[in-house]
């Protein structure tokens, strides 16, 4: 029960990684306040009798800053304070490549993803000041660390989720707040077949994805949600006290390097050398 007495804030926590981290909140005795678009998947966890009325709910577009300085302010207000929050929220937003992107795809991705990071922090700290410290982490995404992975704005925001993170935890160090961010790879959440229209493609989606990670990463397993609900409560742990400023990435390996690095059946720069200076003597 490590969070037994915490109170804490989490936005996009009806589905997916946030789903799965309130619910591991929860279950070692923290109290929590979720904010989602989505009521009625919010509703029925706030209802949900395993959570023992340790859960509360309120419908939250992190877009709209009135909405997301109600949510963090009726957290405080509810639970007499707030010590963790988790900024989650997000989706894929535009898709378009850098040649092909809208203003209006760009400014909506970056508000989804970026700014309300930045004013969800803004807004938790004053109640954090007076709670004598507390900690914020924000999703970042494999996004940040190379490209190739997702699309330019969502890749960019995420990015900039990563560095805003290591900014605002130099700059809160003062209050006794620690701020980390992390970076999920492949993970098994909604994210991905909200990308397709048809529900029968979204259906599919779970199976593709546990069909590649054996073949995108050294860990022969596709990522789950609570593999990253137990990384963010490592870092909100007194266990992972220490840890400020830095960005911990979950990912099953997929960035340690090309397939080569971890796959002894892909050859290599050197190895693809040697065949071509053979094929040519």
């Amino acid at each position: 029960m490590r969070f037994e007495g915490k109170r804490v804030v989490v936005t996009g926590g009806a589905s997916g990684i946030g789903k799965a981290t309130v619910e591991a909140f929860i279950a070692e005795g923290a109290q929590v306040m979720m904010g989602d678009l989505n009521s009625e998947a919010g509703d029925a966890m706030a209802a949900d009798s395993r959570f023992d009325n340790r859960l509360a709910f309120q419908t939250t577009d992190v877009c709209d800053v009135d909405n997301l300085k109600s949510l963090i302010d009726n957290a405080a207000s509810h639970f007499g304070g707030i010590d963790i929050l988790f900024n989650n929220a997000g989706a894929g937003g535009a898709s378009e490549t850098i040649d092909e992107i809208t203003a209006e795809g760009w400014d909506t991705t970056m508000n989804l993803l970026l700014r309300s990071v930045a004013l969800g922090t803004r807004f938790a700290v004053d109640h954090m000041k007076e709670a004598g410290g507390g900690v914020i982490i924000n999703t970042s995404s494999i996004n940040a660390h190379e490209a190739g992975w997702g699309p330019v704005a969502y890749a960019t925001a995420k990015a900039a989720v990563r560095h805003l993170s290591k900014i605002s935890a130099a700059q809160l160090a003062k209050f006794n707040i620690r701020v980390n961010s992390i970076s999920p790879g492949f993970i098994m959440t909604n994210i991905f077949a909200n990308s397709f229209e048809d529900p029968t493609e979204a259906q599919q989606v779970d199976t593709a994805i546990r069909a590649i990670s054996p073949m995108a990463q050294p860990v022969s397993r596709s990522g789950a949600a609570d593999d990253i609900a137990q990384a963010v409560l490592y870092l909100c742990s007194d266990q992972g006290g220490f840890v400020n400023g830095t960005d911990l990435t979950v990912d099953g390996g997929i960035t340690v390097g090309h397939r080569h690095s971890w796959d002894e059946n892909s050859p290599g720069l050197l190895d693809l050398i040697q065949e071509n200076v053979g094929g040519n003597s």
